[in-house]
């Protein structure tokens, strides 16, 4: 993964065709979101639909923390958003309360309706 500046200016991070051969991008502004090797599940609910959990992402904002009530019981999330477009592509786990969704801690859910595949899938 590279970062690229210059002067105060920062650039988006991206992840080089050399470095990944699938990758997940923003469907709004194809801007790289993950590596499909962070990749975690694909057993997951979004608010939108089917969503994926990763263990990493990039070029995302987090927003504060809040409790909320998901599927799984009470966790604290944050929202992220894409850093280019601004548009909501998922949450963060920051806090599970229960012991058995402690694995979710740190990773990120991202929703299919704000990504697209790009980079060497079958089609």
């Amino acid at each position: 993964m590279d970062t690229r500046t210059s002067g105060r200016r920062r650039f988006h991070d991206f992840i080089p065709d050399d470095e990944c051969y699938r990758r997940y991008s923003c469907v709004h502004c194809r801007t790289h979101l993950a590596n499909h090797d962070e990749l975690i599940s694909k057993s997951f609910q979004g608010s939108q639909g089917k969503a994926y959990l990763f263990n990493k992402v990039i070029n995302v904002c987090c927003g504060k923390p809040e409790e909320r009530f998901l599927l799984t019981g009470l966790h604290a999330v944050a929202d992220v958003w894409c850093s280019c477009c601004k548009t909501t592509v998922g949450w963060k786990y920051e806090h599970a309360f229960e012991a058995n969704q402690k694995y979710k801690e740190g990773k990120y859910i991202i929703e299919l309706t704000h990504m697209i595949k790009e980079n060497g899938w079958a089609k």
